[in-house]
């Protein structure tokens, strides 16, 4: 069998049909079973696109019911998979059933190989248009938030949000702590708007000295300082028509805070050392760690730019936030490291996944990042561990997942704050609860809640 050659599953107990259908389809990479268990045995480890298969087979030989259990377990496996069974000489009531069921068509005994195989050879055909079909649906679903693993219903509800802005040319304000992916969300903004065929341009505020920065964003015309050799465009004209990120806009020098208060106003740039007004067609995202509340209220920010570039406002979560996200991120990253290192890695240890879930995470998806890539490298077996990842020492007892344990702790916590609303009145708390009297009484007997306290 090569890799090039067609793959065709046979099912069949009988070894005169079974040999006779080998020698019909030569050109096949043919393969047997002669029940169930063998049949879904060589399905998991070929992956056969196309299945022949009879539906009567051991240890109900002369019936259906192994058959069709067969059938449904081989489509279950494998949905794709075209299934073609063979029944009896006039079992058409059976072969219809088959097909109810799934499968891909039906042949009726006796065995015409001609016939046969110009059916096998056209659900091969089928088959491979359908993966075809499915791949270059593949290719045009991808949109810039494919590359966003949004796993918890607060990453979920961000790029709801995002997908809601992006079209419009709503000033937007991204606020999240450091290596959250800020950078990775402004940029998605820009592909899903109107303007994603034009310049995405990008800024960062705390980067540039505070001498530099004005220059940097508005530009500067020859002679206007000691090095101007020639009028050079800024920022903001380079992002004509298109995107304008500001990152750290928390730490913008408060008097330039001014200047692009007045650009946000005006849609007009002057270059440092000119006095011509430049009309600027750009949308704005902004981007900080900051609390820009409290710098308002220290002075280090304007509350009117505030406003300004908040017309829309995005909180995006810390990793600890992201719950159920975390294992899923890192399974990504570390299958994309794997691949970019040609590393032999299929996974996590045990230990080393409840480290993940455990670990606070203070530099959120950029530490998550840099300690996978490294794992990569360091790994010497076919899985990370803890140690590994450098978290050798974070916590790494497992989560409760006894169903018992977790509705035993909840239903307490609930009634816990239901008496505390209803300050220990148990008919106001079984209202809140949604219970009935008698009902929270067994519940408070069972857990031995302490109604007094």
């Amino acid at each position: 069998m090569t890799d090039q050659q067609r793959k065709l599953l046979v099912v069949e107990d009988d070894p005169g049909l079974q040999s006779q259908l080998r020698w019909c389809f030569s050109d096949y990479a043919v393969l047997s079973a002669e029940d169930r268990p063998s049949a879904l045995a060589e399905l998991r480890r070929h992956e056969p696109p196309v299945v022949l298969q009879d539906l009567g087979l051991p240890p109900d030989a002369e019936g259906v019911s192994e058959g069709l259990a067969t059938l449904e377990e081989v489509l279950a496996l494998a949905p794709g998979t075209k299934v073609i069974v063979v029944t009896g000489h006039g079992d058409q009531e059976n072969a219809v059933r088959a097909v109810g069921m799934g499968a891909y068509d039906f042949y009726q005994k006796p065995v015409d190989t001609d016939t046969l195989q110009l059916i096998v050879d056209r659900a091969y055909q089928i088959y491979e248009l359908e993966q075809e079909n499915q791949r270059l649906l593949r290719q045009q679903s991808t949109s810039p938030l494919d590359g966003i693993v949004a796993a918890s219903d607060k990453m979920l509800n961000v790029c709801r949000i995002i997908e809601k802005v992006a079209p419009t040319s709503a000033t937007t304000l991204l606020l999240g702590e450091s290596g959250t992916g800020k950078e990775l969300l402004a940029r998605a903004l820009h592909s899903l708007s109107p303007r994603a065929g034009e310049s995405f341009v990008p800024i960062n505020c705390a980067a540039i000295p505070e001498n530099l920065l004005e220059s940097e964003l508005f530009g500067y015309e020859r002679g206007a300082f000691t090095g101007a050799m020639k009028q050079t465009p800024g920022k903001v004209e380079m992002a004509d028509s298109g995107t304008l990120f500001l990152d750290e806009i928390g730490d913008m020098p408060i008097a330039l805070q001014a200047k692009l208060l007045r650009f946000l106003q005006e849609r007009v740039v002057e270059r440092v050392g000119g006095r011509e007004e430049i009309p600027v067609d750009v949308r704005v995202i902004c981007a900080t760690n900051q609390d820009l509340q409290t710098a308002i209220r220290e002075g280090r920010f304007r509350e009117d730019l505030y406003y300004r570039i908040s017309e829309i406002t995005i909180q995006i979560p810390p990793l600890r936030e992201r719950e159920g996200g975390r294992l899923i991120l890192a399974r990504t990253l570390l299958a994309k490291y794997a691949a970019q290192h040609g590393r032999p890695i299929k996974g996590f240890s045990k230990e080393a996944q409840t480290a993940i879930q455990n670990y606070q995470w203070p530099g959120n998806v950029r530490e998550l990042e840099n300690k996978i890539k490294g794992a990569v490298i360091m790994a010497e077996g076919k899985q990370v561990t803890a140690l590994d990842l450098g978290l050798a020492d974070a916590e790494t007892d497992g989560p409760n997942l006894n169903l018992r344990e977790v509705r035993r702790d909840a239903e307490t916590r609930a009634i816990h704050r239901a008496l505390v609303y209803a300050a220990g009145n148990i008919s106001q708390a079984a209202k809140l609860l949604g219970i009935t009297r008698p009902t929270l009484y067994d519940l408070i007997d069972k857990y031995a809640i302490d109604v007094e306290r």
